[in-house]
């Protein structure tokens, strides 16, 4: 097993958790507050966190499979 690999798995994901909550809650906020004229900025900002915490996501689940089953490249 390669414990570099499932660290840096592990980060991805404890970095994606944060953004799993921060992000819907910056769409919501955007929602909320449609008369104010930073409306379509916020809302951008929210979807981007939630894509970003879905990549995260992905990318550590990815290197912890590579790290537990020795995905030699």
């Amino acid at each position: 097993m390669n414990k570099k690999l499932l660290d840096n798995g592990i980060k991805n994901i404890l970095c994606a958790l944060p953004l799993m909550f921060i992000g819907p809650c910056v769409i919501y906020n955007a929602f909320q507050n449609k008369e104010n004229m930073w409306h379509y900025l916020v809302l951008a900002v929210g979807i981007s966190l939630c894509i970003l915490a879905v990549y995260c996501m992905f990318k550590g689940i990815k290197n912890i499979t590579d790290a537990m089953f020795e995905n030699d490249k």
